[in-house]
């Protein structure tokens, strides 16, 4: 068995993989590297197969999305540790071994990042993980570096490592044994938000997710869809309430549930003014296709392990926070 898989899903990525897979196999040595395509329609397996002859590569027959593509391909490895890593991400020397060190090192460590800067912008964190991520209240994910739109400068103020909510699906190291235990990544997603899914449940079960700084990594983001793309505003609304149905404890969800719909109603309302009507109409088809979808979500918590009250969870409303409180940096929430 292998000690580390690292594990990149390319769908229509050929110029993502001929910019930063070179820095994946020079600073991943000694470890497998794979490659699971997700039925591109471009060139990329010609360039792995003339360019990257060393890299393991993995062909689905159809596009599975990020979640069902993971989980079809990682069947064909056989690794202690898997790195999922985004095609879009530069790694540095010495970007492996604090991590996988700190996790052999840690009872119940199941899933952990590195810290994330922003490729564009590397003396800033990222959007999506920055130095670990975090859930409010209500389910609103947030991060370590990242409240909303509001980005921090890293100055090393979040480098310890330390327990979060969720570790970022741009760079997730995780136990093999843990992901196939709790069922892999959410297939009804598609794409978006599955880490969080995915590290909820790993609390739930007795897991702990955590933050490893000591390893640092730089992400493009949005490389498979942009930010500015209704298709993402779409999916990170459906999924966002989908994992507050799933998962929140009955109790907490009859009155959590209804807030967050009329909240997502403010939403759309806010990004039809700002980002364009098109917005706002995907944050309203996206409320129509959780409720298409809401009782296979109500079934699946049948299945889910619920344990005492997570230690990670940001106890208040980080909406409140944020937009009435004026906190725009992560230490300011516990001030």
């Amino acid at each position: 068995m292998q000690k580390v898989s690292v594990v990149i899903l390319n769908f229509n990525g050929r110029d993502y993989l001929k910019q930063f897979l070179p820095s994946v196999v020079e600073f991943s040595e000694g470890h497998e590297v794979v490659v699971i395509d997700n039925a591109s329609s471009d060139d990329s397996l010609d360039i792995l197969k003339t360019d990257f002859p060393g890299v393991k590569t993995i062909v689905l027959e159809e596009n599975l999305g990020f979640s069902g593509g993971y989980n079809e391909g990682l069947k064909n490895i056989d690794s202690e540790y898997l790195v999922l890593l985004n095609s879009d991400v530069e790694v540095s020397p010495n970007w492996i071994e604090p991590v996988v060190e700190f996790m052999d090192n840690t009872p119940g460590l199941a899933a952990c990042q590195p810290k994330i800067l922003d490729y564009k912008k590397k003396t800033h964190f990222e959007y999506a993980g920055a130095s670990g991520g975090f859930i409010d209240n209500l389910g609103y994910p947030f991060c370590r570096g990242r409240l909303f739109q509001t980005i921090e400068r890293d100055n090393g103020q979040y480098d310890s490592n330390q327990e979060v909510f969720w570790a970022s699906g741009a760079c997730l190291f995780v136990k093999k044994e843990v992901y196939y235990e709790l069922g892999g990544l959410e297939e009804d997603f598609f794409a978006h938000m599955e880490e969080i899914d995915f590290c909820w449940r790993l609390w739930n079960a007795g897991y702990k997710v955590m933050v490893c700084p000591q390893s640092q990594v730089y992400h493009v983001g949005g490389g498979t869809l942009e930010h500015v793309h209704a298709r993402k505003t779409y999916l990170n609304f459906r999924n966002g309430l989908s994992i507050l149905l799933k998962n929140e404890v009955t109790s907490q969800l009859i009155w959590k549930l209804p807030l967050r719909i009329v909240l997502d109603w403010i939403a759309a309302i806010q990004f039809s003014i700002v980002s364009g009507p098109v917005h706002g109409l995907a944050i309203l088809r996206a409320h129509l296709h959780f409720w298409a979808s809401s009782l296979q979500f109500i079934k699946k918590r049948k299945g889910i392990i619920r344990g005492k009250s997570i230690p990670t969870r940001y106890p208040k409303m980080v909406i409140w926070q944020y937009y009435v409180r004026r906190k725009k940096k992560f230490s300011e929430l516990f001030s």
